[in-house]
């Protein structure tokens, strides 16, 4: 005849749930106690919870939004969503410079030794490496991933950027000594016959970990009021689907990219290179970043998102 399988001791199971969790035994210390292997206090404990006398409920502190980030994770495929509380959504500036503060923290808690640190530039960036403190992670690199853009003397300068997060984080650095964009793909082919471009480049494959904003192709976006692009160059690129770019590279809205004569005259890493990085980590939020967002998580173009509550409430909406 089979065996008939042993009833659940619910006393016993009950009397090890209280060990472990109120007086916080440990399972080898339940287990000489109560004479049971250490196997047999691991089921038990599995058991308390098939069996309701266990429920553990885990309470999110004031401010945090982990059922939004489950959500993004699990609808976009990402490896972690960061969601940000922000005190006023409907600032860009604001909303900018408190995720950039976020990324900093996660920065400083992913780090690992011998990291190599793609970044470019960018008002979030900016304040990503204004947050930015030491940390005990050794060996690291930081590797500019576009050439210089906008005004030199700017914070949010690539140059100025990467120089700053390297001595943060005590790490080699890798400048890219050009301008992000030229005016004719001849200049282009100059600059990149240069030693220490090519160096650069060269690059790009070994990068560990990139953070990188995302900007609207909109007339107000920091490439436009920084005189990056003309307003004829920003229609064409409408022209051709564009809703957002990343180091200049634009995209559209299923986040593939857009080839174009400005995309021609950029002295950066590509989107095809981007995505080969094992990390990417985007950093956007704010009311006009709904649908470049939504483009880049459709392409795949990002693999951790850093944002606000607002912006992640629309994007799983």
């Amino acid at each position: 005849m089979p065996r008939k399988p042993n009833p659940v001791d619910l006393r016993l199971i009950s009397k090890v749930s209280k060990l472990y969790y109120e007086q916080a035994l440990t399972q080898q210390e339940i287990s000489e106690r109560l004479r049971l292997s250490r196997p047999k206090v691991s089921r038990l404990l599995r058991q308390a919870m098939d069996e309701g006398i266990v429920k553990i409920t885990v309470l999110s502190p004031p401010g945090s939004h982990d059922d939004l980030e489950n959500q993004l994770e699990q609808r976009f495929g990402l490896k972690e969503a960061v969601v940000v509380e922000v005190h006023n959504p409907s600032s860009q500036a604001s909303v900018s410079r408190q995720i950039g503060t976020a990324t900093a923290s996660y920065l400083q808690r992913t780090l690992r030794d011998n990291d190599i640190i793609g970044i470019f530039w960018g008002v979030t960036l900016n304040a990503m490496v204004t947050a930015l403190q030491s940390c005990e992670a050794r060996s690291l690199h930081v590797v500019q991933m576009i050439g210089g853009l906008g005004p030199p003397e700017a914070e949010e300068h690539a140059t100025d950027l990467c120089r700053r997060m390297s001595r943060l984080l005590n790490a080699k650095l890798t400048l890219i000594p050009a301008p992000g964009i030229v005016d004719d793909p001849a200049h282009k082919t100059v600059f990149l016959s240069d030693s220490y471009v090519r160096h650069a480049f060269e690059l790009f494959s070994t990068i560990t970990v990139a953070y990188i904003g995302i900007g609207s192709a909109s007339p107000t976006s920091f490439i436009m009021e920084n005189g990056i692009l003309s307003q004829s160059e920003l229609e064409g690129l409408h022209q051709k689907g564009a809703v957002g770019e990343t180091a200049l590279r634009f995209f559209n809205a299923q986040g593939e990219a857009i080839a174009s004569e400005v995309d021609d005259r950029v002295i950066g890493i590509t989107l095809k290179e981007l995505k080969a990085i094992p990390r990417v980590v985007g950093m956007a939020g704010g009311p006009e970043k709904e649908a470049v967002v939504r483009a880049a998580l459709e392409g795949d173009l990002i693999d951790v998102l850093i944002t606000d509550h607002e912006l992640a409430a629309r994007l799983v909406r």
